[in-house]
């Protein structure tokens, strides 16, 4: 279904002249995931029947944890583009807000900035485009099951995030961002190239299943050459160490992508140069893909190598340390918005390798269940960071130090000072943001609490004491940097002001009704965000807030796939 759909926007893209365009591939986009993800829906009843399809020869495979993550990127996905599908204001006047009005009235006004529809996301037609072949990317890569289909799949989505990270061509600071995120993922690729040729070397299989086979194999061998020494003739020629090492070098290279700490310098640096609405996709989905593909992973290697004394998995649990502990103390002394998120990223992602490493039912469970729950804590975090800088539309700010902030267009909210007294501008948008940060810092009940208070048990069920403390420890010193944003917020003095000139000017519109033309005045206070906004930060909210009251729902699921991964 995305593939034909991309074949499609291309050729519209090619046979039309319209420059705002965007807009609408935007939208063709969104209704292209929404039923590409109900076709994941049905494909995982029928995995369910089977245990898993193979697909193409063994290069991929379709299980439920597959169709499930499938679903989400779709959905994520669906919900990011909607920030370049719609605009992000329009002109609410109460007396025609009714249902029965707003059908049967069409109101035009000429202003264009009013509603933002000369910004630059609406002119580059390209992005739904490359967001799709991402998504691609990102699919593929969640069902691979061979060495081949894994190179292609990651390097389709990574070229994909390259030349999305660098698609607003007027700004100097997206372009040395992409740059970077370039030089660093080819990096990455390299050793994750690397690793495959070495697991081909070894094996001389590239299917996975292959893979596991003679691990486990070579397993046996490993403890008959113990028990009668050298006569054993099972796999003779294979050491169980081999895998490690190569498996080694391929986790390099996907904790490069994933910005996993010590491999993390490029994330910060990246996300605060490109676009805010470039980074929430960049900073989301991309992770999802590759922390499903490394769960089989590391469930089906670590398990067959017990009678060696160290794994590839172990270097999960040394990044997980070094990430929990760099993301929260660095976190402190940031005073740019994104490079803070940035930090804050790989804190959680120090979380993920952690139930991710320990491989038992409740890990998995832990692990499947914060990896969504932080992608839509993280999703309403950054839409909310672009709401704050569209509802500023009509305020004056007269500090020299946002005057001179480069690329003030494509990224209004840059540092954490620019947040200062928004509770008394926006109270509504203000409660929420603190909401999604509340969650980030494990506050009872929010949905971040139970994603941390699930990693920390399985970790304790499983030993991992001295994690464990430091996953608590780090976790009181991360709310140290929200609690600073949140107080920023709600308790300093605004630096904005009202622009009296403007809210004194009435703007002219003319409302159509059965033909007939009337002129309509209206002022600054009448224009507010738009629905796609308000809705869907409202939707995330709820989820986020009130997960306490409805929690069975994403418990079994986490816990049935967790279940599956284990008896298959």
């Amino acid at each position: 279904m995305i593939i034909t759909s991309l074949f499609s926007l291309l050729l519209s893209n090619a046979v039309t002249l319209r420059r705002d365009k965007s807009i609408l591939f935007s939208r063709i986009a969104i209704l292209i995931l929404i039923y590409s993800s109900m076709l994941a829906i049905v494909g995982s009843f029928i995995t369910s029947l089977y245990r898993g399809v193979g697909l193409f020869g063994g290069l991929f495979h379709a299980t439920s944890t597959t169709q499930v993550f499938q679903t989400f990127i779709f959905i994520i996905t669906a919900v990011i583009l909607q920030l370049t599908a719609f605009y992000p204001r329009k002109v609410w006047i109460p007396e025609y807000a009714s249902l029965s009005k707003l059908f049967a009235y069409k109101f035009i006004y000429y202003r264009t900035k009013i509603i933002n529809k000369m910004a630059e996301q609406f002119r580059i037609i390209e992005y739904p485009l490359i967001i799709l072949f991402i998504v691609t990317g990102a699919v593929f890569l969640v069902s691979s099951s061979d060495l081949v289909s894994i190179f292609l799949s990651i390097e389709l989505q990574s070229y994909g995030l390259y030349l999305l990270s660098t698609l607003y061509r007027n700004s100097e600071l997206a372009t040395s961002g992409g740059l970077t995120y370039f030089l660093l993922g080819g990096l990455s690729s390299c050793f994750i190239l690397l690793g495959t040729s070495l697991l081909y070397a070894n094996s001389g299989s590239t299917n996975l299943d292959g893979l596991y086979v003679i691990t486990s194999l070579s397993d046996l061998s490993f403890d008959a050459e113990e028990q009668v020494g050298n006569n054993s003739n099972i796999v003779y020629w294979y050491k169980p160490y081999y895998i490690n090492f190569s498996l080694l070098i391929l986790s390099v290279g996907f904790l490069f992508k994933v910005s996993a700490a010590p491999f993390h310098f490029w994330s910060p640096g990246v996300y605060d140069a490109i676009p805010t609405i470039v980074t929430t996709f960049v900073a989301i989905v991309a992770k999802i893909s590759i922390f499903i593909f490394l769960l089989e992973l590391v469930h089906y290697t670590s398990n067959s190598l017990f009678s060696y004394q160290f794994t590839w998995t172990s270097s999960l649990l040394v990044s997980s340390l070094l990430s929990l502990i760099i993301g929260s103390v660095l976190g402190l002394t940031q005073f740019r918005i994104k490079r803070l998120f940035a930090y804050s990223t790989i804190s959680h992602v120090g979380f993920i390798l952690l139930a991710l490493s320990i491989n038992s039912i409740e890990s998995i469970q832990a692990f499947l269940f914060y990896l969504m729950q932080y992608s839509i804590t993280n999703l309403n975090a950054f839409i909310i960071l672009i709401s704050i800088g569209f509802s500023l539309y009509y305020y004056t700010n007269n500090s020299d130090d946002y005057k001179e902030l480069s690329d003030i267009n494509n990224s209004p909210i840059q540092l954490v000072s620019q947040l200062k007294g928004f509770f008394y501008i926006n109270p509504v948008l203000a409660l929420s943001f603190a909401i999604t940060l509340f969650s980030f810092a494990g506050i009872p009940p929010l949905l971040g609490f139970f994603g941390k208070q699930m990693v920390l048990s399985a970790a304790l069920d499983s030993g991992y004491i001295f994690l464990t403390l430091v996953a608590i420890l780090t976790s009181v010193i991360s709310a140290v940097y929200y609690l600073n944003i949140i107080k920023e917020v709600f308790f300093d003095k605004s630096d904005y002001n009202l622009n009296f000139e403007s809210n004194k000017e009435n703007i002219y519109g003319n409302i159509i009704t059965n033909n007939t033309l009337s002129e309509k005045t209206f002022n600054i206070q009448n224009i507010v965000l738009s629905s796609s906004l308000t809705i869907t930060i409202s939707i995330l909210t709820l989820i986020i807030s009130l997960f306490v009251f409805i929690p069975n729902e994403w418990l079994n699921c986490a816990n049935i796939l967790a279940l599956i991964l284990f008896n298959t």
